[in-house]
Parts: structure tokens; sequence; C-alpha cells
């Protein structure tokens, strides 16, 4: 679900302010495609917004990607390195 994959990069690339840090690695199974999201510690606020709503709009949105092509599209955002 390469399509998937660049529209996530689109938007986060968009949100985020160092765009260059955005990796996306894409899984695929039966169950459907997993995006697993890594972006800028500072960045995270911006990607998860206001009481997580940012990140539910962009979950919506891969929702959408994915009844269209007949998959299941979820993304994680992964926490960086050495936070607790």
């Amino acid at each position: 679900m390469e399509t998937a994959k660049k529209f996530l990069q689109m938007i986060l690339e968009t949100i985020v302010d160092n765009p260059e840090a955005v990796q996306i690695e894409a899984k695929s199974d039966e169950m459907g495609v997993f995006l697993s999201v890594r972006v800028a510690p500072e960045d995270m606020g911006k990607v998860i917004g206001k009481q997580g709503k940012t990140a539910e709009a962009i979950r919506e949105l891969l929702r959408v990607i994915g009844f269209r092509a007949h998959a299941k599209v979820s993304f994680k955002l992964e926490e960086p390195p050495g936070r607790e």
C-alpha cells in the first residue's frame, strides 16, 4: 500500500519543522498495512496534537485510503530513543 505511505509522508512533512527527520516503515500482512512513524523529538507534539486530535485525524484519513483499497491501514508514532 504505497499510496498510504506516500500520503502519510506528505502530511507529516507538512506538519513538522524537521521534514528530513520523518521516517516511515511499512509492514503488510493478512490483517492490513501497519505504518510505523518516527519524527524528531521536538516534532512529536505537533504530530499528536492537542488531546491527540491531529493523530486521530491522520488515522481517519488513512482509514479512508484503506477502505478504498479494501485493506486496513493503521499507524503508530514511535517514541524517540531515550524518552520515558
